[in-house]
């Protein structure tokens, strides 16, 4: 698989325009050691600081007035017994003190994986080591480093988050073993999935975005209810994308080639142009990209080799406008259209990388979003308005010839079956966030979406006179709309304490309409229905700072999402299945977080218990047709740990691991049956343990090249696919790994790879195609072969 970050690599290659590219900022410093008053200007900035420890616990420094970022370090730093790198214009390092003949500026290090972060998963700049939650992020530089280009390859380098293999553009984000199963139907996503400030998914399937030019990607794990509502039941998943800059002209471009043993090439370009418009004042920012996935699949039904190709194409336009003091609009849009030519499942009794289908399972996933930003401040708080548009369309082809069967239709010999969803939505979020760093902080905002799901659908056979007959389809339409009030405030109590509660009340109306013409035997039929849910959603924190960089902390908060209406199917549904309740999640957490050996160990570990009622989970009916029920109660233990260190020599090593323990603890009625040998097991979906590793090495070549070496592997558990006991599916337990070399100059940088060095096999899906005697014929999804590829980029 091709896989290039090259948004990281511009803003590397561009290290050292900072100063240029930094506009003035108001800061606000008392009086305190170094180390602190850098965290404190990390904070007013919004940027990542690495390695504060470097100037050790004493000193004394202030600062007020408007500076740059450069300005304000060389103030702050002036006499300090440390020294200071602007890696890009959201990082900044901190060494051990330059010689004397040396400025302070530019000092030239590697940047390590181990970072005092920045994160706004809370709606509010804030340092990742300092919040009391299972947050992990991963910046440009990192992303870079890794070669991940869409949030697969950044799965295993976050503790906890993976998702299904099912293919581009069809696959399900997981956080901490929290499924409700493998497959994507009428249940709304359990990881709220966001680019900026805009959710971009329902209960569709991830949209598979490239991460081009992308400023960090951040992770919140368990139920985050109470700031981001329904759908963030397991955690948010959260892309941050860079934005224009006012102060200077840059830009950037990357291609790639690469080469899979017995499929298809893969290639890919990628470009990005910054442009002030009126300097310090106003800039637009626009991003292009395509990538070719070569296939590796062969179907000797078909007679057709590599048939799993699949595209994309995308791109990304920005404007920024000051508009006078603290205050600035964000103008942005989205668009990428992916198209996979087939699915990437294998069947048993075939060669390996071969399957006999009888139609080509295409799938289209197409996005585009357009938003408005409206910050500034209010002098009592500051402002965040988000408005946005999303339109999400994806089409699905199955082979559904095994169908017929079930569907007590006879002479028939060809099935497919087609599945198109158009969804729109509307979303507006207006914040309201305390200013100053008082013992009291609060945040409140107000939210509202509406959302309107088309979703037509057919199935046809062959029958007697050998042509297609139609006879299923499905016109159905779903209009949601949701309302909430939130917030969340903390009081620093004396000793270190910090006590925080927050909460989310909310409404959310379900309206259901489907039309169903259906062939003899047959029950053609209209479908309607209405819903209103309505509830609240807490959230409580205690925690406490033993020394500055290390604290532990305590955590209940609870995730929910919403209920709706079923209709699917060639005869009507049982009455106890027409409707789907709304499920929630209770979550107990504690965990600790520090900083050890001059800041060099990073530590981060929490266990938590999670209580899960009545889980929505999307289910198939002997025919193939999906449906939503509540099938269940369940209780999950887990143990998450995240460790990185810096050494001295130019390494760096990031570990994470979770272990799961997650237990079907109640079986509804109506499932007792398919479902009766599934108390006690684990949930379908959730691996037991996963963990993954990245090793990082740099050595200078000379005074203009550095030579980069990277290492990654993750570990993924075996897991079954279903909550029907009655069904021996699963997936293997696997590893994934990738290796690669980077020799770099100021302005580019050319590096080889290889992924799955091992060229091993493995399962990473157990699951392809619902009508293809699901549950009874074996489906295996490989992994993409031994595949070695080439990059080259460069900037300006």
């Amino acid at each position: 698989m091709l896989r290039a970050s090259f948004g990281g690599l511009c803003l590397l290659a561009l290290a050292g325009r900072a100063e240029a590219a930094d506009p003035r900022r108001r800061f606000a410093i008392a009086p305190k050691p170094y180390a602190e008053a850098l965290i404190d200007l990390a904070v007013q900035a919004n940027v990542s600081l690495l390695g504060s420890s470097a100037c050790g616990a004493g000193g004394r420094t202030s600062l007020r007035g408007g500076y740059t970022l450069d300005q304000a370090l060389r103030r702050l730093l002036a006499g300090a017994p440390c020294s200071y790198r602007i890696v890009d214009a959201w990082t900044v390092r901190i060494l051990p003190a330059a010689p004397a003949s040396s400025s302070p500026h530019q000092v030239t290090s590697a940047a390590p994986l181990v970072a005092e972060l920045m994160v706004t998963a809370r709606k509010r700049p804030e340092r990742l080591d300092a919040l009391p939650a299972g947050v992990s992020a991963l910046y440009a530089e990192q992303l870079r480093a890794t070669g991940s280009t869409d949030a697969r390859d950044t799965a295993g380098q976050l503790v906890g988050v993976t998702m299904t293999n099912l293919g581009p553009g069809r696959d399900k984000l997981l956080m901490r073993g929290l499924s409700d199963g493998a497959f994507t139907g009428r249940a709304r996503s359990t990881v709220g999935t966001y680019l900026d400030d805009t959710p971009i998914n329902y209960n569709a399937p991830d949209p598979d975005l490239r991460l081009v030019d992308v400023e960090r990607v951040e992770a919140v794990r368990g139920p985050q209810g109470s700031l981001y509502g329904s759908g963030a039941l397991a955690g948010v998943y959260r892309v941050v994308s860079n934005k224009p800059d006012p102060s200077t002209l840059s830009g950037a471009a990357a291609v790639g080639q690469a080469w899979t043993r017995g499929g298809s090439p893969s290639r890919e370009i990628e470009a990005v142009w910054n442009a002030p418009i009126v300097r310090d004042r106003a800039a637009v920012r626009l991003v292009a990209y395509y990538d070719l996935q070569g296939g590796y699949l062969d179907d000797v039904s078909l007679g057709l080799s590599d048939v799993d190709r699949t595209a994309r194409l995308g791109g990304r336009a920005a404007v920024r406008v000051q508009v006078g003091d603290g205050w600035r609009i964000d103008l942005a849009a989205t668009v990428q259209r992916l198209r996979s030519m087939d699915t990437q499942y294998t069947t048993e009794g075939l060669a390996p990388g071969q399957r006999a289908n009888r139609v080509r399972e295409a799938h289209d996933n197409d996005f585009a979003l357009g938003s408005l930003v409206v910050s500034g401040d209010l002098g009592f708080a500051d402002l965040a308005s988000s408005t946005a548009y999303v339109r999400h369309d994806f089409d699905s082809q199955y082979d559904a010839s095994t169908a017929a069967g079930a569907l007590l239709i006879t002479d028939s010999d060809l099935g497919v079956y087609s599945e198109h969803a158009r969804t729109s939505r509307l979303v507006q979020d207006l914040v309201l966030t305390s200013k100053g760093d008082g013992p009291v902080r609060w945040l409140a905002g107000a939210y509202a979406s509406s959302s309107l799901e088309r979703t037509p659908l057919s199935l046809l056979v062959t029958q007697a006179n050998g042509r297609l007959n139609e006879v299923y389809s499905e016109a159905r339409r779903d209009k949601i709309a949701d309302l909430a009030l939130y917030g969340e405030a903390s009081y620093r109590l004396a000793g270190g304490w910090t006590l925080a509660v927050g909460g989310r009340v909310f409404q959310t109306r379900v309206k259901t309409s489907s039309e169903i013409v259906v062939a003899s035997p047959g029950q053609s039929r209209v479908v309607l229905g209405q819903r209103t849910f309505h509830g609240v959603s807490p959230k409580v924190s205690l925690q406490y700072d033993i020394a500055p960089g290390v604290m532990v902390y305590g955590l209940f908060s609870e995730g929910y999402r919403a209920g709706g209406v079923n209709s699917t199917g060639f005869l009507m549904i049982r009455a106890e299945r027409v409707n789907f309740a709304p499920d929630r999640l209770s979550n107990f957490e504690l965990g600790a977080k520090g900083r050890f050996f001059d800041g060099r160990l990073a530590v981060r570990a929490a266990t938590f218990y999670d209580l899960w009622d009545n889980i929505q989970s999307d289910q198939y009916r002997p025919s193939g047709l999906a449906y939503t029920g509540n099938v269940g109660d369940a209780r999950i233990v887990g143990l998450e740990t995240e460790l990185a260190y810096d050494f001295d020599f130019g390494l760096s090593l990031q570990a994470n691991g979770l272990l799961a323990e997650p237990r079907f603890t109640r079986t509804n009625p109506d499932f007792a049956v398919d479902f009766a040998r599934s108390l006690g097991a684990g949930l379908p979906g959730a691996p037991r343990v996963s963990g993954g590793v990245v090793a990082r090495y740099e050595h200078p070549l000379g005074d203009r090249f550095t030579l980069r070496l990277i290492g990654e592997a993750s570990y993924l558990g075996r897991s079954r696919q279903s909550f029907n006991s009655l069904l021996n599916t699963h997936t293997g337990s696997y590893v994934q790994a990738r290796l690669s070399a980077e020799v770099a100059a100021e302005h580019w940088s050319l590096g080889v790879y290889v992924t799955n060095p091992t060229d091993a096999a493995g399962d990473t899906f157990g699951y392809g195609n619902p009508f293809n005697s699901f549950g009874t014929v074996r489906q295996t999804t490989p992994q993409r072969p031994r595949t070695v590829g080439l990059r080259l980029a460069g900037a300006f």
